[in-house]
């Protein structure tokens, strides 16, 4: 969970003006704001999904550990506290997200097209049809 002093609703503190909570909130890549203690005051949607799955601990070092990028917030020469950044996750389309279920269901498989296709809920003529769609109808499975 993210820290206090994070409103449990996930609003940033009053500090922030409506303008600055709607850009924070409108970035795709995982945004989170630190004072200059380094205690975490907010986290956009992005970055609250991303601290939420990540379990328990520091949370600046979860993300560094994900890749996140820390720039210093100032105004002027005034240290206001710091940002990270984290990378972009790239929401999968639907498509992608079948095709990777598909390849994961082969891995577990060992690539028996027709126990794939009875976990996956599907025939194995579609299965046939969506590997072959995706360019993975030369899928061999590694003895």
């Amino acid at each position: 969970m993210i820290d206090k002093p994070v409103s449990p609703a996930g609003n940033p503190p009053a500090t922030f003006s409506p303008l600055v909570r709607a850009v924070i909130d409108s970035v795709n890549e995982g945004v989170v704001i630190f004072d200059q203690q380094g205690r975490l005051l907010y986290a956009n949607a992005s970055a609250r999904r991303v601290i939420d799955g990540q379990g328990n601990g520091d949370v600046r070092n979860r993300l560094q550990n994900l890749g996140a990028r820390f720039s210093a917030l100032k105004n002027g020469t005034q240290n206001l506290g710091e940002a990270a950044i984290l990378p972009p996750t790239g929401a999968l389309t639907l498509a992608e997200r079948e095709r990777q279920a598909i390849a994961d269901t082969l891995q577990d498989t060992s690539g028996k097209l027709a126990e794939t296709a009875r976990r996956l809920g599907i025939s194995r003529t579609t299965l046939w049809r969506r590997l072959k769609s995706y360019g993975m109808d030369g899928f061999r499975a590694s003895p």
